[in-house]
């Protein structure tokens, strides 16, 4: 009878997760990953050619999802700015994202801020600031385009205004709370964070 492939590869996959997450990239151990999985070191290359691609394979599909969904909301934000409705803080888009992409991907996501040492993705959360960073400069523009009493802002004030607020969103993931409580401290966050952020990008 034939071997059934998924279930081996399922295996292999939750066998990399908890390697991984127990000892970092640097600490992991393709011994031990092949213990967990019931294979030899040996088998394990047959399926991945280094530790960083086993790694890279099980945090690149949420940072696809990730960036599909900043894309949909900044989206969705330009189709309203015509009518005046768009809000380009970035509370209540965040928190929809950590609820639908971040939380169900919780492991994939502690990868990349607490494992991630060693890997192209060690400077995963400098990464994200900047693309927001990125993304908010273009908004202000959109913006001005179309009435918007919108300032123009500094790159290295606006990453650290990113990057401070992103840390403390990102927290009570970190310390492993509950879905309920991350969403609840998120929103608190946002209630701290979103005056100043309109006040800064002058839209109040």
């Amino acid at each position: 009878m034939p071997k059934d492939k998924s279930a081996s590869h399922k295996r292999i996959k939750e066998a990399m997760k908890a390697e991984f997450l127990a000892n970092g990239f640097i600490g992991a151990s393709i011994r031990s990953i092949g213990e967990k999985a019931g294979m030899t070191s040996a088998a394990l290359y047959r399926h991945y050619s280094s530790k960083e691609e086993m790694f890279c394979s099980l945090v690149e599909p949420f940072i696809e999802k990730l960036r599909k969904s900043m894309n949909l909301h900044q989206m969705t934000k330009y189709e309203l700015a015509d009518k005046q409705k768009a809000d380009f803080s970035l509370g209540g888009t965040f928190t929809d994202i950590v609820r639908d992409v971040i939380l169900p991907n919780r492991d994939e996501f502690l990868l990349l801020i607490n494992c991630s040492e060693g890997t192209k993705y060690e400077n995963f959360l400098h990464s994200f600031a900047e693309e927001n960073r990125q993304e908010l400069e273009d908004a202000v523009k959109f913006m001005k385009k179309h009435g918007y009493p919108a300032k123009d802002l500094e790159k290295e004030e606006l990453h650290m205004l990113l990057s401070a607020y992103l840390t403390a969103a990102f927290e009570p993931i970190i310390y492993g709370y509950s879905d309920e409580k991350v969403i609840k401290y998120l929103e608190c966050v946002n209630e701290f964070f979103t005056p100043g952020w309109m006040r800064i990008m002058g839209l109040c």
